[in-house]
């Protein structure tokens, strides 16, 4: 008979988080991005927990049944390592390997950058450790790269994203401007996520948004009805009425504000955190992406070639057949499979 996870909440960094835990043994901390929450990891933790590991998978801050701040500044890198290490004080725990998808691999990168004590290996799901854009002359995390800008950071990240955006749609540069999206997607929960979540997965086409000009352009306008009904391989319906649900808490305001806010902090972590993406990381670390992620696309190629200069202790760069970005959903078991391995080189 299969164990449910624990539920519970912990005090840390001025916040009230929604932790989910099952089993014993050295932590194994899961952090998921957007449009995610704990439930990202649901395939993950009794996997994890059974093979002697303490599972653990948090709402991350500004989602789920975790307390949401509204302002941007409150999502920089340095305040969510504090949290994090926050939920490994309030377990009783000195060390954990982070596993993150999305924003919750830039929340494990960082941990391993500014609290390298508590990081006892990295696996990244989708976001590399250091990223350019594709089609950009320079990619500002390769090492050596002659650079024009004050402590070698490049132009802010919104700047980019504006320039991005004079040729076509592009989300990043949308979620910019407090209101409109929270508008958007606060109104249209349920379909915004199936788009989505269909849009980034290995059948769909979020790359589409580049047909449509950025002025007078929503997200939902450039998400395409799913091809194929519900339920999918990987996500039922059931699925889409938990994640509704609890994005849905707080009401349609800050339904989303937690990504919508991780995308605005890039700038702060411009910066406050100018180290990121280009201070070594020594921590033992797995990269692992669905070979069909539109992010592969919208990165620089010489993303993933130039990482080992970046991640002294890379131990692998796998790509997973027939997954998008929800490559622990969608292939959950070749995704534990590479876990499994990692975690067992860590002694």
């Amino acid at each position: 008979m299969t164990r449910e996870p624990d539920h519970l909440f912990v005090e840390t960094n001025g916040l009230r988080m929604h932790v989910v835990t099952e089993g014993d043994g050295p932590l194994v901390l899961f952090c998921h991005g957007f449009p995610g929450l704990w439930y990202s990891w649901r395939h993950q933790l009794s996997e994890i927990a059974s093979a002697g590991y303490r599972a653990v998978a948090v709402d991350m801050r500004g989602y789920g049944q975790t307390d949401r701040p509204v302002t941007a500044t409150d999502y920089g890198n340095r305040t969510i390592v504090a949290d994090l290490v926050g939920v490994l004080d309030a377990l009783g725990e000195e060390r954990a390997t982070f596993v993150g998808h999305d924003f919750g691999a830039q929340a494990a990168w960082a941990a391993a950058l500014h609290a390298p004590d508590r990081v006892t290996g990295v696996v990244s799901l989708a976001v590399p450790y250091g990223v350019g854009f594709s089609g950009s002359k320079k990619n500002d995390a390769e090492p050596g790269a002659k650079r024009r800008y004050p402590a070698g950071r490049g132009p802010k990240p919104s700047e980019t994203y504006a320039t991005i955006a004079e040729n076509h749609f592009i989300h990043l540069h949308y979620f910019q401007k407090v209101g409109p999206a929270e508008a958007e997607l606060g109104s249209n929960p349920r379909t915004f996520l199936k788009r989505i979540y269909w849009a980034l997965s290995a059948r769909g086409s979020l790359l589409d948004f580049r047909n449509f000009p950025a002025e007078g352009t929503g997200y939902l306008d450039v998400l395409a009805e799913p091809s194929e009904p519900m339920p999918w391989p990987w996500l039922s319906e059931q699925d889409l009425d938990y994640l509704v649900t609890e994005y849905m808490r707080t009401g349609p305001e800050t339904a989303f504000i937690g990504g919508l806010n991780s995308y605005r902090a890039m700038d702060v972590n411009w910066e406050h955190d100018p180290d990121y993406g280009r201070a070594k990381i020594s921590a033992p670390a797995l990269f692992v992406c669905g070979e069909k992620d539109p992010v592969l696309q919208i990165i620089s190629p010489k993303t993933l070639e130039t990482m080992p200069a970046r991640v002294s202790d890379l131990r692998g760069i796998e790509l997973v057949p027939d997954a998008g970005h929800f490559v622990q959903q969608e292939q959950p078991a070749a995704v534990n499979e590479a876990l499994l391995k990692f975690l067992s080189q860590l002694g």
